[in-house]
């Protein structure tokens, strides 16, 4: 009987097969992800023990730690502390394979990724100027304030971050804005972590979130475009930047 139910660890590591010695984590993720999204395996698998994992597929545990990380953040596994790391539902639903790509986020398509961001969230703030509610702006602020509250706590000042972008896609009454400015977040998420790493880039970050804020306060589309582009040029250089190995 296994220790934990729908536990068929042993059979899903079987299935993986082996990778090249030296594969990066995005490789790592790809095959994990084709794994889970043919429906062989249950919603609610628990899945094998990393260090298994790494064995199956010729790598190192950080590889397979990280793709592990980067899946339960588009929501494809949920890792339970004390129990293990489980398959949280159809994949083919939480992740169209229309955006299966772009995971892992490799270089050449993650730059053009980078890129669809920053036009996304132009228009986003160019909308929100003209369609945001007194109380959205409202959260908008605040969320600036936190981030500079946050400035040398950089987990913390990250979260304000994405919250910021989140409330403003929100903030435009478009759901298929909505939706592709969420979906191209969550798979940056990985890097989006790694972007500021000094409390001078934090800084610098505070001044361009105020700066789209105070456009956006103002109702002022061009302004907050404009503000919004200065923002995305230096954010997807970070982002660009936190891809180098």
């Amino acid at each position: 009987m296994p220790a934990y139910p729908n536990d068929s660890s042993a059979g899903i590591a079987a299935s993986i097969g082996s990778l090249a010695g030296g594969t990066p984590v995005s490789a790592v993720a790809k095959r994990l992800l084709e794994i889970f999204t043919r429906g062989d395996i249950e919603p609610g698998t628990r899945l094998p023990p990393e260090r298994q994992l790494a064995t199956t597929l010729g790598v190192g545990r950080s590889a397979v730690r990280e793709a592990l990380a980067a899946l339960e953040i588009l929501g494809i596994v949920e890792v339970r502390p004390g129990s293990g790391t489980y398959l949280r539902g159809a994949t083919s639903e939480l992740l169209p394979q229309t955006l299966s790509w772009g995971l892992m986020i490799g270089a050449p398509r993650t730059i053009e990724l980078i890129e669809v961001r920053g036009a996304l969230e132009i228009y986003a703030a160019r909308l929100a100027a003209s369609r945001i509610s007194d109380e959205a702006l409202e959260r908008l602020g605040r969320h600036v304030e936190e981030m500079r509250a946050n400035a040398t706590n950089l987990k913390a000042f990250v979260e304000a971050d994405l919250q910021f972008h989140a409330e403003l896609a929100r903030s435009i009454d478009n759901t298929v804005l909505l939706d592709l400015l969420s979906s191209i977040r969550s798979l940056l998420r990985v890097w989006v972590d790694r972007a500021v790493q000094q409390p001078e880039e934090a800084n610098a970050a505070i001044d361009e979130h105020t700066a789209v804020y105070a456009a956006i306060a103002s109702r002022d589309p061009d302004a907050a475009a404009s503000a919004m582009a200065v923002h995305m040029n230096t954010a997807g250089a970070r982002l660009s930047g936190s891809m180098t190995p």
